[in-house]
């Protein structure tokens, strides 16, 4: 293909090939032996993490026991809410998250 320039002529155009490869080539390229392959070693760290969540998979996030006696317990006016306890914390948290945020 060609450009044409406003002049009418045509400018030829380079277009770069690839040579092809011999089989003599192709043999000669390096390969990989059994001790030139990737190895990951984990640390005892990591052992430990996959091993807690492993271990936690069976486990349901929430317990529905403990929430349906809470439940019950507010409904009856029998669950104990500690105002000083409630303020103390959200101060707590309020500090941290400005902290934080600096």
């Amino acid at each position: 293909m060609s450009i044409q320039p406003i002049s009418g002529k045509a400018t030829p155009t380079a277009i770069a090939t690839k040579p092809a490869t011999t089989a003599k080539e192709k043999s000669a390229a390096p390969q990989i032996t059994e001790s030139a392959k990737d190895n990951v070693d984990f640390t005892a760290v990591a052992k430990e993490i996959t091993k807690a969540f492993e271990s936690s998979q069976g486990t349901a996030v929430i317990d529905e026991n403990r929430v349906q006696a809470v439940k019950d317990a507010l409904s009856k006016g029998s669950y104990p809410i500690n105002a000083e306890k409630i303020a103390t914390k959200m101060i707590q948290i309020e500090r941290e998250q400005f902290n934080n945020s600096r």
